[in-house]
């Protein structure tokens, strides 16, 4: 089946990707391309959308997208950056502004009887954040809205299906933002709303048949739930030929290489588990930079699954669970991801030694749409609600050196908090949750003695994509039961503190 979709032109913003899942919600699908380097079949596209930028259109490094394929033959929505540009090198003025153009606004006067804003009102509020400020419209421009500081807040051009905004629709804080991209791609541009998870099971199902035919494939299964959906898609496709390889690297939550493998089984897969601990802890020995702890969890993994891999005869593929965001932030609007956070180990191909083929069947959807395919297949809730985890496990929870004491410790603590929020009916509340070991021993007094020991943070955040994320305002009743528990019960922890700070500027995880 061939879907509508929508082009997104990343010009670098931070909100490029929540433009996309705002398109996807709306059951839409869409693509994110940089600005420079626009797909040669940008006929197939229904609409565009043009995402704001860090840049100054008015600066020598003003970011030009070649259009000429696109305005005024496709509907287009020009957001911020891309509202700026269209003004400023067609006719119109941008400057910088002399007024506080960042944050909450309201809508103070909104043009009648346009299909771009049914359903909006005046007073309805949006969300900006820029610098600069149209002046002046480009030819052809007609003026759509106005907040009480931004005159021209919203126009169109005439004769054109292009409309742009200098707010930003697609986050939480533009209440009608869901309402405006509708209005846009569905009464505007009559985009299809045809991408939908049980279409996206059909069609993947049938497409790994056609690609895999009786091949054998191979897949390295976490317990999370990208793996989990990937395999399950896998398994619908070509059955008893999947072979999944789970591997305890040593660094996971207490008991989930057990109780993991057990979930697998009551879903029909065909899975082995690995017990590597040892060999991963052994490497690990002191080794401190957290850089170098990923690269060397990526590198034994890596051996470890290369050596089971060898073990199944005639393999021809690898399959991994990359999703979209994996993808997006390995080619960016800069030619490349605009800062190394931290190295991912889940993508960026194999190793020579390892001659398999990737299939990567979840590579176009986001998180989010990876639990609706799943519980599409009616795959369990519990496994599908699980928190992110990450791929380096306890490793980077433990600041500093590993030892086999300071896993044990965290483990211990990690399942008291974990454990305690599902009893609190708090875990599906959060989006990710965990325990950090502070590479700092603190004072204590137990009983009559002064004890020297370890210190753990705690870390709950709510998020949708892992892109941003707020601290979770858990209960003082229930961060005082679980510091108790933990102190009392965690031989070698006196003192457990609660960590409130957002991403960004923090991350969510501390290494």
């Amino acid at each position: 089946m061939q879907h509508n979709k929508v082009l997104i032109l990343d010009f670098g913003s931070q909100y490029t990707q929540l433009i996309a899942r705002r398109v996807r919600e709306l059951n839409i699908y869409c693509e994110i391309h940089p600005f420079n380097k626009i797909p040669k079949e940008v006929d197939s596209f229904n609409a565009v959308i043009l995402s704001g930028s860090p840049v100054s259109v008015r600066s020598e490094n003003a970011l030009h997208p070649d259009l000429s394929q696109i305005r005024g033959k496709k509907p287009m929505l020009a957001v911020c950056y891309g509202a700026q540009y269209l003004a400023h090198f067609s006719g119109g003025e941008v400057a910088e502004s002399n007024t506080r153009e960042y944050g909450r606004a309201k809508l103070a006067f909104i043009k009648e009887g346009e299909d771009f804003f049914e359903n909006i009102h005046e007073d309805s509020q949006v969300w900006m954040s820029h610098s600069d400020t149209i002046k002046k419209l480009p030819t052809n421009g007609v003026l759509l809205a106005s907040t009480h500081d931004v005159e021209n807040a919203a126009y169109k051009i005439e004769g054109e299906d292009t409309y742009a905004i200098q707010f930003h629709p697609e986050v939480y804080h533009t209440t009608d933002g869901h309402q405006l991209l509708h209005n846009f791609l569905i009464k505007i541009a009559n985009v299809n709303q045809d991408w939908t998870p049980n279409a996206f099971v059909e069609e993947t199902v049938y497409e790994l048949k056609v690609k895999l035919g009786n091949d054998k494939v191979v897949l390295g299964l976490s317990g999370g739930v990208d793996s989990s959906v990937a395999a399950m898609l896998l398994h619908k496709a070509i059955g008893k030929n999947l072979y999944c390889i789970f591997v305890n690297n040593g660094l996971l939550r207490k008991n989930e290489f057990e109780d993991v493998l057990h979930q697998y089984a009551d879903m029909g897969l065909n899975v082995k588990g690995v017990d590597a601990s040892a060999r991963f802890l052994d490497a690990l020995a002191g080794k401190s930079d957290p850089e170098e702890k990923r690269k060397i969890i990526g590198r034994v993994f890596i051996e470890v699954f290369d050596d089971e891999a060898h073990r199944i005869k005639d393999v021809k593929w690898l399959a991994q669970g990359t999703i979209y965001p994996d993808v997006i932030e390995s080619v960016s609007a800069t030619g490349g991801p605009s800062a190394t956070i931290k190295s991912h180990h889940n993508v960026g191909g194999l190793p020579d030694f390892m001659k398999l083929q990737v299939v990567e069947p979840l590579k176009a959807l986001f998180k989010d749409e990876v639990r609706r395919v799943g519980a599409s297949m009616n795959m369990d809730s519990h496994l599908l609600g699980r928190h992110p985890f990450p791929g380096p496990g306890l490793a980077i929870r433990i600041l500093g050196d590993l030892t086999r004491e300071k896993v044990r410790i965290l483990q211990e603590v990690d399942a008291i908090f974990i454990n305690n929020l599902r009893s609190w009916n708090l875990y599906d509340k959060v989006w990710q949750a965990g325990a950090m070991l502070l590479p700092v021993n603190s004072v204590g007094v137990m009983g009559d003695e002064r004890t020297y020991e370890k210190c753990v943070a705690l870390r709950a955040v709510e998020s949708t994509d892992g892109m941003t994320a707020d601290w979770v305002n858990l209960p003082y009743e229930f961060l005082q039961k679980t510091s108790n528990e933990i102190i009392n019960k965690v031989k070698g922890v006196n003192r457990v503190v609660y960590d409130i700070s957002s991403k960004p500027p923090a991350t969510i995880e501390w290494e």
